[in-house]
């Protein structure tokens, strides 16, 4: 529970008026769940989290069951939530993933790319080459027919198993997305490894290759406390889309090491107190993640949710 006023609004005029929250809890939190949450529960989550306000809610994944088993029931939820009006996108791991998501009528679908070659092999089983040759069809069939693409490339900071990713491998990989014709690319720190400076330089790096702020969403992990920082210095840079999880819900099945996503709460607690507008109700979100906390049977690792639910 916390005072009145709270936090106090300080705008900086350096930043962004707005962010567009891109909430990933549905997705890409509980497809790390060791066990699969029942249908019914999380169209709940997402009827939930559209009515506190998030315009973006990623829904499911169309990927085999065998790969993600916790998101095999995705034939299932989205006709549960495809009416709402907010924006519902799909990830789609290559065309046959693209064909289940427009016969349920799907209008945003998403594709995962990688930065690094080790990562490419554990979780594509393919060369970053390869792999972005395998989603080249899948993004000309999703454009032709009148879907927004988003593009997620991870491992941008750093690899669990080769290190440091040098920069000029990240723009390559991230450019061959853009003239793809991906609408969005969003930048994974996926094992939370980046910080301030370097998320500078790789977006001071990035438009000088010619891709814009305007067209970059940021994604990062919170394994070493510093996905908040990383976001402040992404927005100083004019990104004004960030991923973020509900009740910081989620990591990587293929990397290890990584914790949780950014909480969703904690990120709107930030950019609340410096009066950037998101539309977001933060007391009926944090409400929403205690509820589903208390339906995977443990408390939310966000702050901010722990903070504001906490009775005297």
């Amino acid at each position: 529970m916390t005072a009145a006023g709270l936090p106090m609004v300080v705008p900086d005029p350096a930043l962004p008026a707005r962010v567009r929250i891109h909430e990933v809890g549905a997705r890409d939190g509980l497809q790390n769940e060791k066990g699969a949450v029942p249908t019914d529960v999380k169209a709940e989550f997402i009827r939930r989290l559209a009515a506190a306000g998030l315009s973006t809610v990623e829904a499911t994944s169309f990927v085999h069951p065998e790969w993600v088993p916790q998101l095999a029931d995705a034939e299932d939820l989205f006709p549960l939530v495809r009416d709402l009006p907010v924006r519902l996108p799909v990830l789609v791991p290559n065309e046959r993933g693209l064909d289940r998501a427009l016969a349920l009528g799907a209008r945003e679908v998403a594709v995962f790319a990688s930065a690094t070659e080790s990562f490419a092999k554990a979780n594509l089983n393919r060369t970053v080459d390869e792999a972005l040759a395998m989603f080249a069809p899948t993004v000309t069939r999703a454009i032709e027919a009148g879907l927004k693409v988003r593009g997620y490339l991870s491992m941008c900071f750093g690899d669990p198993w080769e290190g440091a990713v040098p920069i000029e491998q990240v723009v390559r990989v991230t450019k061959a997305l853009a003239e793809m014709g991906c609408d969005e690319l969003s930048l994974g720190d996926t094992i939370g490894v980046a910080t301030p400076g370097h998320v500078q330089a790789l977006l001071t790096a990035l438009h000088e290759a010619g891709v814009p702020a305007s067209r970059l969403a940021v994604h990062f992990h919170d394994t070493y406390g510093q996905a908040l920082s990383n976001t402040l210095a992404a927005l100083r840079h004019g990104v004004t889309t960030v991923d973020a999880s509900a009740g910081g819900l989620g990591g990587c099945p293929y990397a290890k090491s990584a914790t949780g996503n950014l909480a969703t709460e904690d990120l709107v607690w930030m950019l609340d107190g410096l009066g950037i507008e998101t539309g977001v109700d933060l007391a009926a979100l944090t409400a929403t993640s205690v509820w589903m906390a208390e339906q995977l049977g443990r408390p939310s690792p966000s702050r901010t949710v722990r903070a504001l639910s906490h009775k005297e």
